[in-house]
């Protein structure tokens, strides 16, 4: 572990272990000492993400009441009420060049605004998407530019519905217009992409077997560093460091639970939790701690996919997602359809918690970090694009305005939201996808 002069630590600070890296929260040693002395918090970063939902919603239990100021929220969104006050529901935003309607083009539209070009080989053809135009600038300085995350297996070759390449359905991220790129479910993966040094897996097995825990080789350097760090500080590391440690357990029962299973889910990896909730909760955990030690800054997350078939008996729906989500209108359907709209929303609800829950400088990383909850299907039924549900959450040290239901008249492109979400993280450029203006409502007036 390096350490600079006057008792100040680089921001970059991390420690070495055995076949592992450990990078650490921002701490209030890592305010340079001239500026310590005047007791300046430390700078925190603005962060970005984003987190996708398949096939739509039934917006009558989805929308609130009224607009302006949020009141009570609706049945679905009611799991939020904890971080109402950082968050803004957007009403009639659409995806045009998502048109024709497919659940393949919903995907893919989300976060490019682009029309997929309709190919069922490998000419494939859309845009780089708001999170890696984000990633190119906020990514300069961080281990990882950007992270990828998804729920299920993804296949990326042949086609997958209406004649489109299942990249379109599978892939959020795009580096470029004919650059997808994949995401991971796995969270031993993800875990060892965060704290790992890389190097064969067979050398990372064996490191983690002679040690028993990643924390286990940072003993001495953690000692270290709480002898030169204040008392906030400390418990600002102690806390992380229980985050990772209770991440990896999770990890190591879900794999020791894959052992005893002998009829593995073809649509999730060997060693992942059983339980949905779980398996969510657990990649929602590793975004926190990626964001606590700086390791990216942009993050995409495909909650799930669009043709799921996945049932939810847990929540009282044993039926698939999709063909319930062809509804026709059928009130039983509709019901099914926003038990899982409530059952995901309550899943990024917890996500949040812990983002607010988590101090970042002067604040919290809910205040630092900006989300976008939402999918690419308004109505599954028909298959449009019109009003889309979508949230933005945190961001209130980006200068984000929460706390409103903001509802347009007509449909709005969804490209305004990303150069408004662009704009707030720090990324200026003049348009992006078919935007035409940004979302002023979401500035707080403080901030501009």
């Amino acid at each position: 572990m390096t350490f600079i002069s006057k008792k100040s630590l680089p921001r970059r600070t991390f420690l070495k272990g055995l076949q592992a890296t450990l990078a650490l929260p921002l701490l209030d040693a890592m305010i340079p000492a001239a500026t310590a002395m005047a007791r300046t918090p430390a700078r925190p970063v603005r962060r970005l993400g984003f987190v996708y939902v398949p096939m739509g919603c039934d917006h009558a239990r989805w929308t609130p009441q009224g607009e302006g100021a949020l009141g009570d929220l609706s049945p679905i969104l009611a799991s939020l009420e904890p971080v109402k006050k950082q968050l803004t529901v957007l009403t009639n935003l659409r995806l045009e060049q998502s048109y024709p309607g497919t659940h393949d083009t919903a995907n893919a539209g989300f976060l490019s605004a682009a029309f997929a070009k309709h190919t069922e080989s490998s000419d494939y053809h859309l845009a780089t998407t708001v999170d890696q135009v984000a990633a190119k600038q906020l990514g300069r300085d961080t281990q990882l530019p950007s992270l990828e995350l998804s729920m299920d297996l993804n296949v990326l070759a042949g086609v997958c519905n209406n004649g489109y390449a299942c990249v379109y359905q599978n892939c959020l991220s795009w580096s470029s217009p004919t650059t997808p790129l994949p995401a991971e479910a796995h969270p031993r993966i993800v875990f060892e992409r965060l704290f790992g040094e890389g190097g064969p897996a067979s050398a990372r097995r064996a490191a983690l077997r002679s040690r028993g825990s990643l924390l286990d080789s940072f003993n001495g350097e953690i000692a270290r560093l709480k002898q030169r760090v204040g008392p906030a500080d400390r418990a600002r590391v102690d806390q992380y460091l229980d985050s990772i440690r209770q991440v990896e357990r999770q990890i190591e029962r879900a794999e020791a639970g894959a052992k005893e299973n002998t009829t593995p889910d073809l649509d999730r990896p060997v060693g992942v939790p059983a339980a949905f909730a779980d398996h969510a909760k657990l990649l929602f955990d590793l975004q926190v701690l990626a964001f606590q030690a700086d390791i990216t800054r942009v993050v995409s997350f495909q909650l799930s996919r669009e043709l799921s078939n996945r049932t939810y008996p847990e929540i009282g729906v044993p039926d698939p997602h999709h063909p319930t989500s062809h509804h026709g209108n059928d009130p039983e359907k509709l019901a099914k359809i926003a038990k899982i709209n409530a059952f995901h929303v309550s899943l990024f609800a917890y996500f949040l918690e812990k983002l607010k829950s988590t101090p970042d400088g002067d604040g919290s990383l809910l205040d630092n970090t900006v989300y976008m909850y939402g999918s690419g299907l308004g109505n599954s039924s028909i298959h449009d694009h019109e009003n889309l549900p979508i949230l933005v959450a945190g961001g209130a040290g980006c200068g984000i305005k929460g706390g409103q239901h903001i509802r347009y008249k007509n449909g709005t492109p969804l490209a305004n939201l990303h150069l408004t979400l662009l704009d707030r993280a720090g990324v200026h450029v003049d348009s992006f996808g078919d935007s035409n203006g940004k979302i002023e409502d979401l500035f707080d007036p403080a901030s501009i």
